[in-house]
């Protein structure tokens, strides 16, 4: 039996991916294990599906001065060293690898033991986590013809990304109940991403009361987020996080509100949903989601508000806005070439398992 390990995590965007491999490697008799890290996001999708998980240290290399930048480092040696023994134990034939800083250890690791591995990259950039990983990978998917042509040319697999199936099979009924909502007024869907965002919270929150003249409200505000003041407010429902009903959810939305990670947005496009998308300020990030929304933008699959000129009349007039050119975004969405990305990634999977 073929033996694989998957790594990543972080935010559900370094988790999802592999979460929508997971059923197509079990149908062709795999065996999965996951290496994530101790307390993150993953470690509760990954084992709420039965999958086998082990937890390493791990650390990050932030932007801006921070006492955990010295200490960081001497994490990911003992994150590597961890690493080592768990591959060793497991003797993996292939590694997939969708990012974030937990990845790298078990990349490093992966090198000295010599397991293949391939890596994902979901935005127009890599990230530094991928950048440290690229030199071992045998192959780099990627989701932009822009972000090949920036990579290796003898790695470079331009393959979308994976999108869970299940998100396809949605249920308007089962949400309508799953909210109390009534089905004769349309529903705006927030998505924070799964730490949430304060800032499209509050901006979200100020215009609510103008919001439920026209819309119902799904709030996914992030973990610890929530805001007991709204607690049972008609029309408005918030959650930290979704994962069994979110299917459900995105069948009942008629617009999505969204921070442009890469993941979050391919979903929503393959589901065809008009968004608008707010992307992390280049202030607080690489700058990478201001990239993917605006070539989804250019496509015409997306609207997007930059975070420096959210405000409560901004996002008011946008959502009026996207609302009213619904049909023109969903027939975009609709006519493009949608890539079968599990099956790409998948065969790669098989290919270079089969060589070691």
């Amino acid at each position: 039996m073929k033996h694989i390990v998957l790594t990543g995590g972080g935010t559900a965007g370094h988790v999802t991916p592999n979460i929508a491999l997971i059923p197509r490697l079990r149908e062709l008799g795999y065996q999965i294990s996951y290496i994530g890290s101790h307390d993150g996001i993953e470690k509760k999708l990954i084992e709420d599906m039965g999958i086998p998980y082990y937890g390493i240290s791990s650390g990050k290399l932030r932007r801006y001065l921070n006492l955990k930048n010295l200490s960081d480092p001497f994490r990911v040696l003992k994150g590597i060293g961890e690493a080592k023994k768990i591959l060793k134990k497991l003797r993996p034939d292939i590694i997939f690898s969708k990012g974030g800083f937990v990845a790298v250890p078990v990349v490093l690791a992966a090198r000295r033991r010599r397991i293949p591995v391939i890596i994902h990259e979901s935005d127009m950039t890599p990230g530094l986590a991928n950048k440290l990983c690229i030199p071992t990978a045998v192959k780099v998917c990627c989701n932009f013809p822009e972000t090949a042509a920036a990579l290796p040319a003898d790695k470079a697999v331009v393959t979308g990304t994976p999108i869970r199936q299940e998100l396809m099979q949605g249920n308007k009924l089962e949400a309508l109940k799953f909210c109390g909502f009534t089905a004769n007024m349309p529903v705006i869907l927030v998505i924070g991403g799964s730490l949430g965002s304060v800032v499209v919270n509050d901006a979200v929150r100020e215009i609510l009361p103008e919001l439920l003249k026209t819309f119902q409200v799904i709030h996914l505000c992030g973990k610890d987020k929530l805001d007991p003041s709204l607690e049972g407010t008609e029309g408005y429902v918030q959650y930290e996080y979704i994962r069994k009903e979110l299917a459900d959810l995105f069948a009942l939305a008629d617009l999505v509100i969204s921070r442009a990670g890469a993941n979050a947005i391919c979903e929503i496009s393959a589901l065809a949903k008009p968004n608008l998308l707010i992307p992390l300020s280049a202030k607080a990030s690489r700058g990478d989601q201001i990239l993917n929304a605006r070539s989804f933008e250019k496509q015409g699959y997306s609207m997007v508000l930059e975070e420096e000129e959210l405000n409560a009349g901004s996002l008011l007039e946008s959502i009026r806005k996207l609302y009213e050119n619904r049909e023109t975004y969903i027939a975009a969405m609709r006519g493009s070439s949608q890539m079968d990305s599990i099956g790409t990634i998948v065969s790669l999977i098989q290919e270079y398992g089969q060589e070691k």
